[in-house]
């Protein structure tokens, strides 16, 4: 395969981010008259640009942003499944610039180098605004992802010039950049809500964007990460953040119709009414969706057994997603629709046979080795050696494979599970109205002055009402929201986000105690180290402080 070839399959960011342009072909040139007036020629080229974080958004992104949070901890078994550290590391924010999984910065830059492509292609500043808005809303996106994950990062609003070195940019900088484009591309954007436009950018994914830039703009804006404290730094786009969940609400175009389990399930799409963007995956055509492998009971491959799943399970699962008796202990709500999608917190444990299609607990206990299968609620290691605490094992046993409650919030469905390489079909939201609802919540909270009626309280029993749990009495704290979106935003990659803006990142749970080998409490671990590949073709940058 050769160097051009490459750099459009997997390096283009690695090429993009250092001085070194010795490439094989002008990648500038490919295109000299491209059919702009084409519908269907148009979105065929905007197909790469869209789901160019496909791959890393169904595993290694949110293995990552899972395991920095609270919601899990990655445990290995005597060695299987310890691979360096990778899912070790960041459990106890002890991240290393070599970690495999860290490499999405790749996948972002060159999606980032996709949309810049499309718009040099579709004639750059004389473009046709509408035409590329699309492009620049999506570069917005892999810019704020790469921000929220790494801090400085490059500005790379065009293809860079023969020779031309790329220099990151202060946080600050990036925030104001991502801003300013999706602020300009608003109008521009299409307000249509349907098949056609699920998964791609739209005026609605924008303005959700802008909320998770607004509400975290304290974060992203001091001049140092370790700077920020969630009591006492000012948020000056409290507002802003308010008019933009006013309007997404005010569309009417959204709601929180669907039942929770439903809207996650292998036949989740477009249909879906709480839905504001999401990543389209499929089995076949639309790969790299794996949350079920991590999550899943490591021996349920248990030769012809029906699995808990609801059928046989022919390919093994990792089994190493264990979630933290802190996060568990949300999900006890009395009649909450969301208890039902951790594995054990309605059952003391305790594990059932599900219906493979909806995903719904039978009456008929799942058998392990002729007795029930038993989740213990806090996960624990095989035995207080050094090895095992470095490795966070918790034994290649009976007992190890069973450490923590687990996920089934993205339902496997076993007959894909086994018969496609563990691909699944659920599609992954990544902005959901429930999300805004209570974003606006935490905004009025935080100062934000009222626009309407809608109080803390009120759209908090918004979300309560839909799941069938208690009504909140009284004004809700802003540890009370925190809670109420780890129960609803569970498995969506949001909750380090979460953690770090309302100042518990720093915090003991599971293993990530102090005095526990490896866990980290510096403030510097809420950014990420760049990758080692990264940092390889660009050596003239510095790695982040603290790495």
């Amino acid at each position: 395969m050769n160097k051009s070839i490459l750099f459009a399959l997997a390096s283009s960011a690695l090429v993009l981010l250092s001085a070194c342009t010795d490439l094989d072909v002008d990648v500038k040139s490919k295109y000299t008259d491209y059919p702009t007036e084409s519908d269907v020629a148009l979105e065929a080229k905007m197909a790469d640009v869209y789901y160019a974080f496909r791959t890393q958004l169904g595993d290694n992104y949110n293995r990552t942003q899972t395991f920095a949070s609270d919601e899990a901890a990655g445990i290995s078994f005597d060695g299987d499944y310890y691979d360096n550290a990778e899912n070790v590391n960041p459990t106890l924010h002890n991240f290393k610039p070599d970690n495999a999984p860290l490499n999405y910065w790749t996948d972002l830059a060159s999606g980032i180098t996709k949309c810049n492509q499309v718009i040099q292609d579709l004639g750059g500043d004389q473009a046709k605004p509408e035409q590329i808005a699309p492009a620049r809303a999506m570069r917005a996106f892999y810019h704020f992802i790469l921000m929220d994950s790494y801090g400085d990062v490059p500005v790379l609003d065009r293809l860079p010039d023969d020779g031309e070195a790329v220099e990151r940019k202060p946080r600050a900088e990036v925030a104001a950049f991502i801003e300013k484009e999706l602020k300009d591309c608003l109008p521009l954007l299409t307000t249509s809500v349907n098949a056609a436009t699920y998964g791609k950018p739209t005026r609605w994914m924008a303005e959700a964007l802008l909320v998770k830039l607004y509400i975290n703009w304290g974060v992203y804006t001091c001049a140092d990460v370790a700077d920020y404290d969630a009591a006492t730094t000012a948020n000056p786009k409290l507002g802003e953040c308010v008019a933009y969940c006013d309007d997404i609400i005010a569309s009417g175009l959204f709601d929180l119709s669907d039942a929770y389990r439903k809207k996650f399930l292998f036949d989740n799409g477009p249909q879906i009414r709480d839905f504001i963007y999401a990543m389209p995956y499929d089995k076949v055509s639309a790969t790299g969706m794996r949350y079920g492998r991590y999550r899943t009971f490591r021996k349920i491959d248990n030769g012809d057994t029906m699995g808990y799943l609801g059928g046989k399970m022919n390919n093994s699962c990792a089994g190493i997603c264990a979630m933290t008796e802190e996060f568990a202990n949300l999900f006890t709500l009395p009649g909450d629709d969301r208890n039902d999608i951790i594995l054990g917190a309605t059952t003391d444990g305790k594990v059932f046979i599900h219906d493979a299609v909806t995903g719904e607990p039978t009456a008929q206990p799942y058998m392990y080795k002729g007795a029930q299968l038993v989740l213990s609620k806090k996960p624990t290691l095989k035995d207080d050696t050094e090895t095992s605490r470095q490795q966070i094992n918790c034994g290649a046993s009976d007992r190890g494979w069973s450490q923590g409650y687990r996920s089934l919030k993205f339902y496997p469905n076993p007959s894909e599970y086994s018969m496609y390489t563990r691909w699944q079909s659920n599609d992954v939201p990544i902005f959901r109205l429930a999300d805004i609802i209570l974003t606006k919540a935490e905004a009025l909270l935080r100062g934000a002055a009222p626009t309407n009626a809608d109080t803390p309280q009120s759209l908090l029993n918004q979300i309560r009402s839909y799941v069938h749990a208690p009504q909140f009495d009284g004004t809700p704290t802003l540890q009370d929201i925190l809670d109420e979106r780890g129960r609803e935003l569970v498995d969506e990659n949001w909750r380090r986000n979460d953690m770090i803006r309302f100042g518990t990142f720093e915090s003991e749970y599971g293993f990530h105690r102090k005095g526990f080998p490896g866990a980290r409490f510096d403030k510097s671990c809420r950014i990420m180290p760049v990758p080692k590949a990264i940092m390889e073709e660009n050596k003239n940058w510095q790695q982040n402080a603290g790495y």
